[in-house]
């Protein structure tokens, strides 16, 4: 074979591999999609004191795993204590406020069955008196004084009858119902809670990350203080969104992380996101901003999808750890073991870089 036939049929054959491989390609991203643009994800809670007031006591430290109820740091109880004490005798305070206004009450009865009584006498002597002066027994002044003792006795009933109600609005409704022991009780529990406040829990289990608090620290009221990284795990996986189109939940995938490399991993797809930042529009009083290209083919848009594992990992892998996600759509007999191998070939390479 002479040198030109030679590079002709290299240059046929590197043509040939390229076609091959171009359609490989097509063929695989819509049949057995592969992306390296995944990411391990856990849940950060950021721990904040639902009360204010320096730290007392820090109960944890860095990157130690907590379980949910395990105390995480402490707040000075004190002012919360002295707190708890005053609502609980502003609540006493309140119970004999009552147990006077209710003796109140008992007396203003009395006194308007009395005012009742003189009220009656006088009414009675008025209508004698009136009898009287039709026949000549009694002088017009007189009449006149039992007329105006008789007003007074009966002004003396209204008042005593309006001193009654006004005591009875201000007590209110009696035992558990009453409106000031309703409120003296609730300020002693809001109390309470503050002072069980002070000890801040955790919420989740998890483990702590770049814990910066010290006693001394004054903790501010819904401040975040703590960070906690939850167990729960979550891999996400951004693929162009042609390839999603026979991906549905419930598909099967692999998962190659960098930081196991050579490992390969069962998944399954959970769901996909409903959609992505560019594709929100706020309301926000302006026109559209249109963003303007010269470019003939544009980047592809990306669609996240989530994944669950089925397979027990060796080791705890920190969120943001990345990895590369090998999916299964479908049933395809050809496609399913190119995939398989696919995978692993990432998996020995992730040994390299």
């Amino acid at each position: 074979m002479t040198p030109d036939q030679r590079f002709k049929w290299l240059v046929r054959l590197a043509l040939g591999l390229f076609v091959l491989m171009f359609g490989y390609f097509v063929v695989a991203d819509t049949y057995m999609p592969m992306t390296p643009e995944a990411r391990v994800m856990r849940p950060v809670v950021r721990i904040a004191p639902e009360v204010s007031g320096p730290v007392a006591r820090v109960d944890v430290s860095n990157n130690v795993h907590v379980e949910a109820g395990d105390v995480l740091f402490r707040l000075d109880p004190a002012p919360f204590e002295l707190a708890l004490e005053q609502a609980q005798l502003e609540r006493e305070a309140a119970r004999q406020e009552n147990d006077t206004l209710g003796a109140s009450i008992a007396s203003a009865r009395a006194t308007l069955d009395a005012a009742r009584a003189r009220a009656q006498e006088s009414r009675q002597e008025r209508s004698r008196g009136e009898r009287l002066i039709g026949q000549g027994s009694i002088s017009r002044q007189r009449l006149d004084g039992l007329v105006a003792t008789d007003r007074q006795a009966q002004a003396e009933v209204k008042a005593a009858e309006a001193e009654v109600a006004r005591l009875e609005v201000e007590l209110g409704a009696e035992g558990d119902a009453n409106l000031r022991l309703r409120q003296a009780r609730n300020a002693v529990e809001q109390a309470r809670l503050d002072l069980e406040h002070t000890v801040v829990r955790a919420q989740h289990s998890g483990i702590i990350s770049n814990l910066q608090l010290e006693v001394g620290d004054y903790a501010t009221q819904g401040q975040p203080l703590v960070a906690l990284i939850s167990d729960e795990l979550d891999v996400i996986a951004d693929f162009r969104e042609k390839s999603l189109r026979k991906v549905a939940a419930g598909d099967d995938a692999k998962i190659v992380f960098d930081g196991l490399p050579g490992q390969v991993f069962s998944a399954r797809v959970e769901q996909r996101d409903a959609g992505v930042r560019d594709g929100q529009v706020s309301a926000d009083g302006n026109l559209a901003d249109i963003p303007t290209t010269d470019r003939w083919l544009r980047d592809a848009q990306r669609l996240r999808l989530h994944l669950t594992l089925t397979d027990d990992v060796p080791q705890r892998l920190p969120t943001g750890a990345r990895a590369t996600v090998q999916l299964f759509p479908g049933d395809h007999p050809i496609a399913h073991p190119l995939g398989a191998l696919q995978v692993r070939l990432m998996s020995w390479l992730h040994y390299v870089y």
